[in-house]
């Protein structure tokens, strides 16, 4: 199969996201609006070509490239653009779950991978594996390597024990995320 090679985002789109941070407003934007849409294909090849070698480890259904805009309508910060590029990866099919995310921001630029928000069923399932046997996820979780690259375990998780669940379960710390 094929590996995409070189695939790089340029120095000019980091260039451009700190001065969108520096002029969030819509004239700034309308008159580099042409310089948007060019980084902005830039980022969607990049994310084309993390696509195809990501499918040489994984089942990569589709890509999405987020949108600039931000929802304001609830928020305190009423500024209109995102300050960053992201993109997702979907894995392919019913019974594969979960995906991939890459964040692009000057200085803050991460790649995320697992189930952000899986749906009540997925979240059940997870629940009920850890709850029989958590001992494989943890050797996985720990190891050294994963760890120094992607860091701790994160996402949110309720306060106690999920309905149905026992709370002093020696698992509890795992069972009670909704995010992995």
């Amino acid at each position: 199969r094929y590996m995409a090679s070189n695939i790089t985002i340029s120095k000019e789109v980091f260039d451009f996201l700190t001065e969108l941070k520096n002029n969030n407003n819509r004239e700034w934007f309308e008159e580099q609006k042409p310089n948007f849409k060019k980084y902005q294909s830039e980022v969607k090849n990049f994310l084309e070509g993390v696509k195809v070698n990501l499918s040489h480890h994984d089942d990569i259904e589709k890509m999405k490239l987020f949108r600039i805009y931000r929802d304001v309508r609830f928020s305190k910060d009423k500024t209109p653009y995102k300050t960053h590029f992201a993109g997702f990866f979907s894995r392919l099919g019913a019974h594969l779950r979960g995906g991939y995310y890459i964040h692009i921001k000057p200085g803050e630029s991460f790649l995320g991978a697992g189930f952000w928000a899986p749906n009540k069923e997925d979240l059940f399932r997870i629940r009920k594996e850890l709850e029989m046997d958590a001992d494989e996820f943890r050797e996985v979780i720990n190891q050294k390597e994963l760890k120094s690259i992607w860091g701790e375990l994160q996402g949110e998780g309720v306060k106690t024990a999920p309905k149905g669940f026992d709370q002093d379960h020696p698992n509890i710390d795992l069972i009670r995320k909704k995010q992995f």
